[in-house]
């Protein structure tokens, strides 16, 4: 009982204080990797390529997904709540204020200021999410990057800048694209 309750408690902080989506819950989720050692941060990037590559919010997947690895069926459905459980407060509060509070210049210039917390948490998250994923071994000068991640990448951005016939495919191309190498050259193992 009190693993659920500390499931609910880090997922409703990491819903309280991520604004901006789904992506700016990751650096909360790899501080809370660290404090908890319920997910590794190689598993938690596996749950962002699989969040990314399937429907539905990307902190609402790996929520549930970590609730499972903790504590199965109700550990998946108690971090799930956590998370969602502040949105749904501020969102009823906001309601009911906004409508009278609306084009207060005080209620629009904190909106406006949120813009930049957001986007410095999902730049943060990139941050994070490129630095497991581009290096590697940290041992020795000639494996510290990863190669064929960084092979991988310089591909796909050249391909979805500057080859015409490629850039206008559809982003789902993309992903069964970088599954397949990801298996064939084994970027999971």
């Amino acid at each position: 009982m009190m693993l659920l309750l500390q499931l609910f408690w880090e997922f409703f902080k990491t819903g309280l204080f991520a604004i901006g989506g789904g992506l700016a819950t990751l650096p909360f989720l790899y501080d809370l990797a660290d404090r908890t050692g319920w997910f590794t941060a190689q598993q938690l990037t596996d749950m962002i390529a699989v969040s990314e590559s399937t429907p539905g919010p990307i902190g609402v997947n790996t929520a549930s997904y970590v609730g499972f690895l903790t504590a199965g069926i109700p550990g998946s459905v108690i971090a799930t709540l956590g998370l969602v459980t502040p949105s749904i407060i501020i969102i009823l509060i906001i309601a009911r204020f906004l409508t009278a509070f609306g084009e207060n210049k005080y209620v629009k210039g904190a909106f406006y200021g949120l813009r930049p917390a957001s986007t410095a948490l999902i730049a943060a998250a990139g941050l994070s999410v490129a630095q497991v994923v581009f290096i590697g071994d940290t041992s020795s000068v000639f494996t510290f990057l990863d190669w064929r991640a960084l092979i991988l990448a310089a591909v796909l951005l050249v391909c979805t800048r500057w080859v015409p016939k490629v850039k206008d495919l559809h982003p789902i191309v993309f992903i069964a694209f970088s599954a397949l190498v990801g298996i064939i050259f084994g970027f999971a193992a």
